[in-house]
């Protein structure tokens, strides 16, 4: 999943730095919906997983850096959850439609629901900000939790 987010976040990042027209970035763009509904089906999973064994994880660190912890989790795992939701909802109300390996999920529409439409900005903004909750999840994991407590997070969590 983690190697998915990091070609998500690259495909956005190429159609945002290169030019419109320009081939490299088409190509990856095509990969960017068809990998954003896996990664969505893969989260929804994981999380159905994570709450099924919530009674096994280990316990929660104490104190503020616990606190700022759980919060950074349940941030990561929300944004997870609402990107995609809300890029779904704009493709619903849009005349392009949604397939999903070549199945019709959603049909294109005569006229566009402004509303539903509106969707895909929150969604590429929120996106980000889930980027930049991944980079300083990956900070903490590395700096905190590998480099200072040297308590085996990292090799946990790879």
């Amino acid at each position: 999943m983690a190697l998915l987010f990091a070609m998500q976040f690259v495909t956005a990042a190429l159609r945002w730095a290169l030019p419109r027209e320009d081939p490299l970035r088409e190509f990856f763009w095509a990969y960017h919906a068809p990998l954003g509904t896996t990664l969505f089906l893969l989260v929804l999973l994981r999380g159905a997983w994570g709450l099924i064994n919530l009674r096994r994880r280990p316990a929660p660190h104490a104190g503020l850096i616990g606190r700022a912890a759980l919060a950074g989790h349940l941030a990561i795992y929300a944004l997870m959850v609402i990107v995609p939701t809300l890029r779904l909802i704009a493709a619903a109300g849009s005349t392009r439609g949604f397939s999903y390996l070549s199945i019709e999920i959603f049909a294109p529409r005569e006229t566009k629901i402004a509303w539903m439409d509106a969707m895909a900005e929150w969604h590429g903004e929120l996106g980000w900000i889930l980027g930049l909750l991944v980079l300083g999840h990956i900070v903490m994991a590395v700096g905190w939790h590998h480099l200072v407590k040297r308590d085996g997070t990292l090799q946990r969590m790879t």
